[in-house]
């Protein structure tokens, strides 16, 4: 690939202080991409290789845990223990695809159980669908990158990889370690540049078989109008609900919410943003909430004490400060920006249900506490928005928790747990405008295989 001359300045969302410089690639860049990982399809590895990279990448991450955290947070402005755990989840995610590489397999049909098919044999191969074009968010810029290049590997697939250009230095690093990790040339490819001339050749080239997005619904729904003959998988928002009955665990109830409600300032397709909470115990909830909210130390993300950060820039700062002024609720805590890109943890309580805080995607350190007079009218407050990534509820009654995760209308229901939660061997995805796959390696890899029959006349 000929040599860039134009390269991107990455930049601190806490101090503005450049970080790191990248160079740029447009579409000519990726059409190089593309030659190359055309060119390893005719070359695969076996599966047993492809496993023993991802096993080495894992290891080679694993040593490397500070380093990445620190990435991470240089460019994401992710406080620096938060950033670590996300170094130490990729680490799982590769060791995850590589036990898929592994047992990758097709199954074998019943012939005989049709007469038509007796003296045949019958079985199925699970074959890598092509070249992958992966386009990632600024908000886990490694483990959502691992997310989409270890699952690939496992199935045999090159990918051609575009991070967020706010954030793709951790993406780097992961196709440094691949590489330290004996994977050839051709099978990584990172471009970081203009998300038109990247994306469109990503989309307009035949060569790639599928497309996989995290990010906006807009973008993500956009490409898949465009792109109607291939495979295109959409992590995309969520308005994250959960619903506090009135015999959960309080303590636990707002323990768990306040430090998942603010999380990496809330920048999370997974960040509770909505608690609806029964009537007779809001008061005493929130007795235990606020105070947990209001002790979260913001601040500079290096510090290893800081749970909250800045926003990932000002533009998102300016939103995210109007809808809580336009929230038509009572102000509870927070509120403002403090400099440096930071806002304090916001709890806004009773909002309408119309108002942007209570059925769109905040991406920002808001939470918002609503009384309910049922669990009725909780699920339905829930389903309201036309998101369903993950939602959850707070109860000791195994009969409500049941009757929510049949009714709340979201791809993962968590029960005495915040929806946040997420493990990395999980099927991860949602509904309605969430999305249409499944992450997670055992789920990702056989989105990225195609199912060939093999009938033997015997």
């Amino acid at each position: 690939m000929a040599q860039l001359a134009e390269t991107i300045d990455v930049r601190s969302p806490y101090s503005g202080d450049v970080v790191g410089h990248v160079p740029k690639s447009g579409a000519a860049e990726t059409r190089a991409a593309l030659d190359a990982a055309d060119a390893v399809l005719r070359d695969p590895l076996p599966a047993h290789e492809r496993a023993r990279i991802l096993d080495a990448t894992a290891r080679l991450l694993g040593e490397r845990l500070d380093e990445a955290a620190t990435i991470i947070s240089n460019e994401a402005g992710k406080p620096f223990k938060t950033a670590r755990v996300e170094a130490q989840r990729a680490v799982s995610t590769y060791t995850f695809a590589a036990v898929e590489a592994r047992k990758l397999s097709g199954e074998v049909v019943p012939m005989d159980a049709s007469p038509a098919g007796e003296g045949k044999l019958a079985f199925t191969l699970r074959l890598p669908i092509g070249i992958v074009g992966a386009i990632s968010p600024f908000n886990f810029p490694l483990n959502l990158v691992a997310h989409k290049i270890a699952p690939a590997l496992a199935a045999g697939c090159p990918v051609v990889l575009k991070p967020a250009s706010q954030t793709p230095l951790s993406g780097l690093l992961l196709a440094e370690l691949e590489e330290e990790a004996g994977l050839p040339p051709g099978w990584i490819n990172v471009l970081v540049g203009p998300s038109a001339e990247i994306g469109d050749v990503l989309v307009e080239d035949e060569r790639v078989r599928v497309l996989t997005f995290t990010g906006s619904g807009g973008v993500g729904w956009g490409l898949r109008e465009r792109a109607p003959r291939k495979r295109v998988n959409l992590e995309l928002g969520n308005a994250t609900p959960v619903i506090v009955e009135a015999d959960a665990d309080l303590d636990e109830a707002a323990q768990k919410l306040a430090a998942n409600a603010f999380s990496f300032a809330g920048q999370s397709c997974i960040s509770v943003q909505r608690i609806y909470v029964r009537g007779e115990v809001r008061d005493a909830f929130l007795e235990r909430f606020l105070p947990l909210v209001e002790r979260l130390v913001v601040g500079d993300p290096a510090h290893e004490d800081t749970d909250v950060g800045p926003v990932i820039d000002e533009d998102a700062r300016d939103r995210i400060l109007e809808w809580i002024g336009d929230s038509g609720g009572e102000l509870l805590t927070g509120g403002d920006a403090t400099g440096e890109g930071l806002i304090r943890p916001t709890v806004i309580a009773d909002p309408p249900r119309d108002a942007k805080v209570s059925c769109e995607e905040v991406f920002g350190p808001v939470c918002t506490v609503t009384a309910v007079d049922s669990l009725d009218e909780a699920i339905e407050l829930a389903n309201a928005t036309r998101y369903g990534l993950q939602a959850g509820i707070f109860t000791a009654d195994v009969r409500a928790a049941l009757r929510a995760a049949r009714e709340l209308d979201f791809g993962g229901v968590t029960v005495n747990e915040a929806p946040t939660f997420r493990a990395d061997q999980m099927p991860y995805g949602g509904v309605k405008d969430s999305g249409n796959t499944r992450e997670g390696p055992a789920w990702a890899v056989r989105e990225l295989t195609e199912e060939r029959l093999v009938v033997l006349q015997l």
